[in-house]
C-alpha cells in the first residue's frame, strides 16, 4: 500500500523533471494511467474485503514517538480508494481535453497527482499522526489547485481563503490527535478501539472531541465554516469535480466516520454532529435555489450533503450508518457527473448561467444525458441509486427514537430543495428553444462527454442492480465501524411504506417548486441583501480587525528599527527579572570575592569601560567601529588571564572579522554620525544600564552557586573515549555541539556573502532612487 500512495508523489516528481513533453499532444492521456492502474490495484481486493479479511500494514517511521505508517485497508477505507482512483482516472481523461494545450497542463497533472496521493494516505493511515501529515498535504495541493489561475485575484483569494479554513483544521486535527495520544498512550486508532471506555471517561473527552469537530468541519464546510467551499468554485472543473464533490471535502466525513466507534456513542458527541448537519443541510439546501451560476448551485448542494452525512452518522444507529455509507456512493456519482456537464457547458457555450442557458440538447446530447441522470438520481427517482439513498436516510430518521417527526421534516425539506437545484443545473440548460447566440456551439471532445455519462449511467445500474454495491462495499462500510450488516439488504421496492410515501412527496414537491420557481438574477438578489449578517462576511470582519491590529503592531513593533527591536526585547526581560526580584528571591553573592580581583582585572575593567563610554560619545563610525574592537581584544586578554589561550584566539579571530567586516560594510556611509535626540539617548542609557545591573546580578548570582562538576567530569573523560580528541574544548565545539558550531559558521558565512553582494552592487544613477 505504501508503493500506491507513493506512485502519485513519484508521478508529481517525474512531471516537474520531464515537464510538458509528458502531456504534450497525444501524451495528455498518459497520466490518466496512474489513477486507472491504482483502481485496478484496490478493485482486487473487494472480495478479501467483503469477506471481511481486512489488511493492515505497518512500516516504522519514528517508532520512538510512536509515530509509524500503518495503513488499514478495509470496507470504509476501500470505498474511498475506489472513489479516489475511479473518478480520479475519469477526471484525468476529462482534463486531457477540458485544458488541452493549456501552457501549465503539466503542472496541474503535478498538482492532481499530489492530492490524489495525499488522500489515499489519509484514508488508509490507521496512525493519528500520518492522518494529520496527509490532510495537510491535501490542503497544501487543494490550495496550488484552487488557485491555479493565478492571474485571477478572485481564484487567488479563495485558494488563500480555502488554505487558512481548512489550515486551522488541520491544526485542530493535530491537537486531537496529541490529546487522544496521551489519553490512551497509542497513536493508533485500532489500538485505540480497546480503550474506548478510558478515552470517553476521560476529563480531556470533551476537549479531544471539540478539536476533531473543529478538523472535521472546516475540512468538511459545515456552517458556519461552509463559505470557503462556493468560493473554490473559481478553481477550473476537473478540480471542482475531483476535490469538491467526490475527495476532499469528505475527507472530514471520513474522519467522524472513523472515529465514530472510538468516541461516538456519547450525547455531547451525537447531539453535537446532529445539531451542526441538520443546521447544514437545510441552511445550504435553501441557499441553492436562489443561485444562478451553475457552479454556485452545485457548491450549495455539495455543502448540504455533507451536512446530511454529518447529520446521518450524529443519528448514531445502524440505520443512520447505513443511509450514510449508501448516500457517500449516490453523491460521489451524480455531483461529480453534475460538475463535469456543467464544466463541458461552461467549456463550450462560455457561459454557467442558467437563466442564458436552454436548448443545449440539439448541440451536445450527450452532455444533456448526463445531466440528467444526475438530475433524476439528485432527486431520488427510481430506478436510480438516488432512490435507494434517500430512502434510506428517510429510514434513519423515521425510525430514530428521539423526536422522529421533526427530523423527518427538516430530511424532507433539504431534498426537496436539493431536487429543485438538481433540476436547474442539470435539465434547464438543455431543454427549451436554443437560443440564437448557442446555435455556433461546437460538439465536445468524447472525453468531455464521455466520463460524465458513464458515472451518470452508473447511478442506474447500481439503482437497478444494488446488490452490486450491497455486499462489495455496502455492507463492509458497517463492518469496518463494529456494525452488523447480516441483515443488510438493498432493494429498489420495499413495497407501499411511510418511506415511499415520503419519497413521493419529496419527488412531487421537488418538480412542483421547478415548475412554479423560475431562476433569476431578482431572486439571487434577494438572498444577496442578507450577506452582511453571513458567516463569509462575519469571519471576513475579523479577518479586517486582526489586519488591522497586525498592522498597529507592525508600525509599533516590528517597523524595520533595529533599536526598536533591541529596546523592545530588553525592556521585557528587565520586566520579567525585575518581577522575579520583586517576589522575593533571595540572592546569595559572595562580596568577598571582590577582594580577590588583580590588577589586571581593574585595568581591563576601566579599559572596558572607557570603550564603552567611547562608542556611546563617539561621532565618526570609525570611532565606533574601533571601540567596539578595544572591547573585543580586552575580553581576549581575560580569557589570556584564566589560561584559555585556545579561546583568547578564537575571539581575537572573531572581532578582527567583525571589525573588518564593519569597516566593509561602513566605508561608503558618511564619515560622521548624526546623534540620535537627548531625550532618546538617555532613555536607551537607563534601558542599558538597568539591563546591564540585572545580568550583572544574575552572574554574580551564578558564581556563588556551588559549582558542578558532572558535566566537565562527563567532558574530559568522554572527549577521548567518544570522540579522539585531546582538546576538550574542541572537541565539545566539533563533536558534541557539532549542530550548532555548523549554524554559527553558516551564520558568518551568509554574512560575509551578504557584504560582498553589497560590495558588488553596482547600481545604475537611476535605480539607486526608485523604490
Amino acid at each position: 500500500m505504501l508503493i500506491a500512495i507513493l506512485t502519485g508523489f513519484i508521478f508529481a516528481i517525474l512531471l516537474f523533471f520531464g515537464g510538458k513533453r509528458l502531456v504534450i499532444n497525444k501524451l495528455a492521456l498518459l497520466p490518466t494511467l496512474i489513477p486507472l492502474g491504482l483502481f485496478i490495484y484496490f478493485i482486487r481486493f473487494i472480495g478479501d474485503i467483503s469477506n471481511q479479511n481486512f489488511i493492515y500494514k505497518t512500516y516504522e517511521w519514528i517508532p520512538s514517538l510512536g509515530v509509524n505508517l500503518s495503513f488499514t485497508l478495509d470496507g470504509l477505507s476501500l470505498l474511498f480508494t475506489l472513489l479516489i482512483t475511479g473518478i480520479g482516472t475519469l477526471v484525468f481523461a476529462y482534463t486531457s481535453s477540458y485544458l488541452k494545450g493549456h501552457p501549465y497542463l503539466d503542472r496541474f497533472y503535478a498538482y492532481l497527482s499530489v492530492f490524489m496521493a495525499a488522500m489515499l494516505g489519509l484514508v488508509l493511515s490507521d496512525n493519528l499522526i500520518s492522518i494529520f501529515v496527509f490532510w495537510e498535504l491535501t490542503s497544501i495541493s487543494s490550495f496550488f489547485l484552487i488557485g491555479f489561475n493565478n492571474d485571477s485575484e478572485a481564484s487567488r483569494k479563495s485558494a488563500l481563503t480555502a488554505l487558512g479554513i481548512t489550515g486551522v483544521g488541520g491544526l485542530l486535527l493535530l491537537a486531537g490527535g496529541l490529546v487522544l495520544g496521551n489519553i490512551s498512550g497509542s497513536f493508533s486508532i485500532a489500538e485505540m478501539l480497546g480503550q474506548k471506555d478510558l478515552i470517553q471517561g476521560h476529563e480531556h473527552y470533551i476537549l479531544a472531541a471539540c478539536l476533531i469537530f473543529g478538523a472535521a468541519f472546516t475540512k468538511s464546510a459545515q456552517f458556519p465554516f461552509h463559505f470557503w467551499l462556493p468560493g473554490a468554485m473559481k478553481a477550473p472543473t476537473p478540480v471542482s469535480t475531483y476535490l469538491h464533490s467526490a475527495t476532499m471535502v469528505k475527507a472530514g466525513i471520513y474522519l467522524l466516520f472513523r472515529l465514530s466507534p472510538l468516541m461516538g456513542d456519547t450525547q455531547f458527541w451525537n447531539t453535537t454532529l446532529m445539531i451542526v448537519g441538520g443546521i447544514t443541510m437545510l441552511y445550504a439546501a435553501f441557499h441553492s435555489i436562489f443561485r444562478t451560476d451553475m457552479k454556485g448551485i452545485l457548491a450549495y448542494t455539495t455543502i448540504s450533503a455533507l451536512g446530511i452525512l454529518v447529520f446521518l452518522i450524529g443519528l448514531g444507529t445502524q440505520e443512520s450508518y447505513l443511509a450514510a455509507g449508501v448516500f457517500i456512493i449516490v453523491h460521489a456519482l451524480y455531483k461529480a457527473t453534475f460538475f463535469m456537464m456543467t464544466g463541458v457547458v461552461d467549456h463550450q457555450a462560455k457561459t454557467r448561467n442558467v437563466t442564458e442557458l436552454a436548448g443545449l440538447r440539439k448541440v451536445m446530447l450527450p452532455v444533456a444525458i448526463a445531466g440528467i441522470l444526475a438530475a433524476i438520481s439528485n432527486a431520488g427517482i427510481p430506478p436510480s441509486v438516488g432512490f435507494v439513498g434517500k430512502d434510506l436516510i428517510y429510514e434513519g430518521t423515521f425510525h430514530f427514537e428521539h423526536s422522529a417527526i421533526l427530523l423527518t421534516i427538516l430530511a424532507v425539506l433539504t431534498n426537496v430543495f436539493i431536487s429543485y437545484a438538481g433540476y436547474v443545473a442539470g435539465i434547464k440548460p438543455f431543454v427549451g428553444k436554443l437560443p440564437e447566440k448557442f446555435e455556433k456551439v461546437k460538439f465536445p471532445s468524447i472525453f468531455l462527454w464521455l466520463p460524465p455519462v458513464l458515472l451518470g449511467s452508473l447511478g442506474f445500474i447500481f439503482g437497478l442492480f444494488p446488490v452490486l454495491i450491497q455486499d462489495a462495499l455496502v455492507k463492509p462500510i458497517l463492518w469496518s465501524i463494529g456494525q452488523d450488516a447480516a441483515e443488510v439488504h438493498l432493494k429498489l421496492w420495499h413495497g407501499f411504506t411511510p418511506i415511499l410515501g415520503l419519497s413521493a412527496l419529496t419527488i412531487g414537491a421537488g418538480i412542483l417548486l421547478y415548475f412554479l420557481l423560475k431562476p433569476s438574477q431578482k431572486l439571487e438578489h434577494s438572498i444577496t441583501r442578507f450577506e452582511k449578517i453571513s458567516p463569509k462576511s462575519i469571519m471576513e470582519g475579523v479577518n479586517t480587525v486582526f489586519m488591522m491590529f497586525s498592522a498597529f503592531w507592525t508600525r509599533t513593533f516590528q517597523n524595520g528599527y533595529l533599536r526598536n527591536y533591541v529596546s523592545t526585547i530588553i525592556l521585557f526581560l528587565i520586566m520579567l527579572m525585575g518581577f522575579t526580584l520583586i517576589g522575593g528571591t533571595t540572592y546569595h553573592i559572595d562580596y568577598a570575592s571582590f577582594a580577590k580581583l588583580t590588577i589586571y582585572e581593574i585595568v581591563i575593567l576601566f579599559v572596558l569601560v572607557f570603550a564603552i563610554g567611547l562608542i556611546v560619545f563617539a561621532k565618526s563610525r570609525l570611532a565606533a567601529v574601533v571601540a567596539t574592537g578595544i572591547m573585543g581584544y580586552s575580553i581576549c586578554l581575560l580569557f589570556v588571564f584564566y589560561s584559555a589561550p585556545d579561546l583568547a584566539m578564537t575571539q581575537f579571530a572573531i572581532d578582527t572579522l567583525t571589525v573588518i567586516l564593519f569597516v566593509l560594510v561602513l566605508y561608503r556611509l558618511p564619515k560622521y554620525l548624526k546623534l540620535s535626540d537627548f531625550k532618546v539617548r538617555i532613555r536607551d542609557g537607563v534601558l542599558s544600564i538597568a539591563f546591564g545591573a540585572l545580568i550583572t546580578i544574575l552572574a554574580l548570582e551564578v558564581l556563588a552557586q556551588p559549582v558542578n562538576s558532572e558535566i566537565s567530569d562527563f567532558y574530559a573523560k568522554n572527549s577521548y573515549l567518544l570522540a579522539h580528541g585531546k582538546n576538550v574544548v574542541n572537541v565539545i565545539l566539533v563533536d558534541f555541539r557539532g549542530a550548532d558550531t555548523m549554524v554559527e559558521i553558516s551564520v558568518l558565512a551568509i554574512s560575509a556573502i551578504g557584504v560582498f553582494g553589497l560590495l558588488k552592487l553596482r547600481l545604475k544613477s537611476v535605480e539607486r532612487y526608485q523604490k
